[in-house]
């Protein structure tokens, strides 16, 4: 597969990943619903639209049994955002579902290149 394709799947999944963080960012503190609705959601939502037309353009190129496993990728960055940017506490456990994910879309990617 084009590596063109495999980057505009991690950019994809950061992305949305991104959008998760934002979410999370914009929605501390808010009381009511009109709270939603300020500068740091709206750019959570457009880093979802980014990364949704990216992922489309890599499903028009790409076999859904190689794209779809990126998804996967997107709860390991957030994952890491959680910890990184939110200073949220990592467990062995979490960690370890971590490396599970990682090492399954390895397998799923290297299996059908």
């Amino acid at each position: 597969m084009n590596p063109i394709i495999y980057f505009i799947l991690l950019l994809s999944s950061l992305l949305a990943a991104s959008g998760q963080c934002l979410f999370k960012s914009g929605a501390s503190g808010a009381q009511i619903m009109a709270d939603f609705i300020n500068p740091i959601i709206i750019g959570g939502l457009m880093c979802y639209g980014a990364s949704t037309i990216l992922w489309i353009w890599a499903l028009s190129r790409a076999p859904l049994l190689i794209v779809y496993p990126f998804t996967a990728l997107t709860f390991v960055m957030v994952y890491a955002g959680s910890v990184l940017v939110f200073g949220e506490r990592f467990s062995l456990s979490g960690m370890l579902g971590v490396a599970c994910v990682l090492l399954g879309l390895f397998i799923i990617v290297t299996s059908r290149a």
